[in-house]
């Protein structure tokens, strides 16, 4: 997992083509202006889910196979669990076409705030659960990034 700021994002580039792609789509767009939905940056390689959302009280932990995440928060903010993948177990098994395996996670949460114009980088072995609320329920605008591995 990487945490920062978006202005920070050069620092990243040499990670991967697919992550500078996407890491160069969210600075030069709009993204005030961006509606939800899915955008192609690189056909099924790369890929931004622009969503608007209120956060919850809780979530499954969740981790992807094919896919980075780049978690970048437009507005509002979020905590994001996270835990590493060989401390769960699946509860929901994984679903290859939507990439997605829900988890039980063992040990105790490590709590990452994700406040605007920050992003997380998220790998496979980085189990997650988005969306909770940091302190009240908030009214939130963030883009994953999917970047295939």
């Amino acid at each position: 997992m990487i945490k920062d700021e978006l202005i920070n994002s050069k620092t990243y580039y040499g990670l991967s083509d697919g992550i500078k792609s996407g890491l160069e789509w969210l600075q030069k767009t709009d993204l005030s202006k961006i509606q939800d939905g899915r955008y192609e940056i690189d056909g099924n390689k790369i890929y931004a889910n622009v969503q608007t959302y209120e956060t919850k009280e809780d979530a499954k932990y969740e981790a992807h196979r094919k896919y980075a995440d780049i978690q970048y928060m437009v507005n509002g903010c979020e905590y994001i669990g996270v835990a590493h993948y060989g401390d769960c177990t699946a509860s929901i098994e994984y679903d290859e076409e939507k990439d997605i395996e829900f988890l039980d996670c063992k040990n105790k949460d490590v709590w990452q705030i994700l406040k605007e114009e920050e992003f997380l980088i998220l790998y496979p072995q980085d189990a997650h659960k988005p969306s909770i609320n940091p302190d009240i329920k908030r009214h939130v605008k963030k883009v994953v990034v999917k970047v295939a591995l």
